[in-house]
């Protein structure tokens, strides 16, 4: 993994992630993997931008999510680009659903947290604060807010 200065080519969002960091800067990130060696490694690439280090990808995905995530950092932007999405937030025990169309988008709140379950074959593309990010698997009813044992 690493990021690339000055990039010229084109960049596949679904395999290379772009950093958004501090002055403005934008790196695409070569080798990205969701392993977690990988996210260490990134994490520590990016650290020095703190909370204001954002990480911009596209996600094609089929079905359900399988697991529930929250940013306590910052604000996430979801945009879904095709198909249809519904982002599910747990706003203080109570869920928050918002179904989203192509050319929609939502923003899950700094340390909510939520999941995303595509109706069918759909494309997202996401800008996080992934500085400190949390994930739980998703168990039971896959539509509602984490249970007590996924809240820590």
């Amino acid at each position: 993994m690493r990021l690339v200065d000055n990039a010229r080519n084109a960049i596949d969002l679904r395999t290379t992630p772009v950093h958004l960091g501090l002055g403005s800067s934008a790196k695409p990130v070569e080798g990205f993997a969701w392993d977690p060696q990988v996210l260490q490694a990134y994490s520590a690439a990016v650290a020095a931008d703190g909370a204001e280090g954002r990480m911009v990808t596209i996600f094609d995905g089929d079905g359900p999510g399988d697991h529930w995530e929250r940013h306590p950092a910052g604000d996430e932007l979801v945009v879904c680009l095709s198909g249809s999405v519904t982002v599910t937030r747990d706003l203080d025990g109570v869920p928050d659903r918002v179904l989203l169309g192509p050319g929609e988008a939502t923003i899950n709140p700094a340390g909510a947290w939520h999941a995303v379950d595509m109706a069918g074959p759909a494309t997202i593309l996401t800008i996080t604060a992934g500085l400190g990010t949390d994930h739980r698997p998703r168990t039971g009813e896959r539509a509602g807010p984490p249970g007590p044992e996924e809240t820590p």
